[in-house]
């Protein structure tokens, strides 16, 4: 009876010894999913950012290119105006030198 008492002992720790060790094993498979799920999501959440950061910045230029465009079509507008102003001013010069030439030359 000894035996056999020692033998039930001795299969009952070797199978909680089993026990133990194979039941932290199962866990771990849905950590490590969960963690790559983790990782997943914050790889997803990065690229949103970095493509809204980047639209963002598109933006930014796009908005810059046209203030600049605007600029530079106000410059040469005002660019025109002058030269225009300029050469109405010299036409009035020459009509006002010819008028004097001509009241100057006698009859």
């Amino acid at each position: 009876m000894n035996k056999l008492l020692a033998t039930l002992i001795a299969g009952l720790f070797a199978t909680s010894v089993f026990a133990q060790t194979a039941a932290p094993a199962a866990p771990a498979a849905p950590v490590a999913a969960a963690q790559a799920a983790k990782a997943d999501a914050k790889e997803k959440k990065a690229d949103v950012k970095a493509d809204a950061t980047e639209a963002k910045t598109a933006a930014k230029a796009d908005a810059k290119v046209a203030d600049a465009k605007a600029d530079a079509k106000e410059t040469k507008t005002k660019a025109h105006h002058k030269a225009v102003k300029a050469k109405t001013k010299a036409k009035a010069s020459a009509t006002e030198a010819k008028a004097d030439a001509k009241e100057a030359a006698p009859k």
